[in-house]
């Protein structure tokens, strides 16, 4: 591989243009003529994991499938890691030592470098952008930390990984939703479709409530919106007609007249009686009762 005028030292400008992949095989291999590397077969108890880096969720089902690939044939591409006060830092490489201890295997074969905090913080969330490995919460959180550690903006930030500003600012805003509304994206029971439509609330905990709807109905991302929309802009209902409180005097004179329950609205009067006798007296009293002959 041709030698680079900027190496991995100077942020993730380096590699773009590249495939992180050929970067990163070029060191494995120990052919990198950008850093000083030592192959060595690292006993996995002295391994510490990368502290920048930014996937959480691993599948299990993978894990143990490359576990018994391990168990028969030993791990083929060795991690990278660079030297810490007490044992090792990974660097890259978490799903092969993982695997390497579910196989019950005492050491890895591991090439040693000399990175510092910023290139392990760069080169472990490219690596998952580029080859696909972290979910939308994993992302963001990833950017995030670019952002407060290394003092990026946004913009920089996109031309570094080689994405939209838009892409980095959408999935920034991901990280303003509760915790549990994230985790369901962790866990893959929500999209960041779904997640991205909850955004248009206000309140954390409607979002929520929506959430939990969407995951007990299987709600598609449209229905979604739709629910959030109808939330925000609510069906106008006819207005209730409000009784006018000079009626009020009215009604009570003509309860009192009556001696039943009178009902005075805007344009009529309902008067209560109770069977043939009332109804006579009532009648009555209006002078509506005809005379018997």
């Amino acid at each position: 591989m041709a030698k680079k005028e900027n190496a991995l030292g100077k942020g993730l400008s380096a590699i773009f243009g590249d495939s992180i992949d050929d970067v990163l095989e070029d060191i494995q291999q120990g052919a990198s003529e950008e850093f000083h590397t030592s192959k060595a077969e690292l006993p996995v108890d002295e391994i510490k994991p990368n502290p920048y880096q930014p996937r959480r969720q691993f599948d299990d089902d993978k894990l143990h499938e490359l576990a018994e690939s391990i168990a028969l044939h030993g791990v083929f591409t060795p991690i990278l890691v660079k030297k810490a006060v007490h044992g090792y830092e990974l660097i890259t490489g978490e799903r092969r030592l993982r695997a390497t201890k579910l196989a019950g295997k005492t050491t890895i074969p591991a090439m040693i470098v000399d990175f510092d905090d910023r290139q392990m913080m760069e080169i472990a969330l490219l690596e998952n952008i580029q080859r696909e490995n972290l979910n939308a919460i994993e992302e963001a959180q990833g950017y995030e930390k670019l952002i407060q550690k290394l003092g990026y903006t946004q913009e920089e930030l996109a031309k570094r990984v080689g994405k939209s500003r838009e892409h980095i600012a959408n999935l920034l805003r991901l990280l303003k939703l509760p915790k549990k509304v994230q985790n369901y994206v962790v866990t893959q029971q929500l999209s960041m479709g779904h997640v991205r439509a909850l955004l248009g609330l206000k309140d954390p905990d409607l979002m929520e409530e929506v959430a939990q709807k969407a995951i007990q109905l299987h709600l598609s991302v449209r229905a979604v919106e739709t629910m959030v929309k109808n939330i925000n802009e609510p069906k106008d209902k006819k207005p209730v007609p409000q009784r006018d409180p000079a009626l009020n005097p009215i009604e009570h004179r003509l309860q009192s007249k009556f001696q039943t329950k009178v009902k005075v609205d805007a344009k009529q009067i309902t008067i209560a009686y109770h069977g043939t006798q009332d109804l006579n007296r009532i009648l009555e009293l209006l002078d509506c009762l005809e005379e018997e002959l």
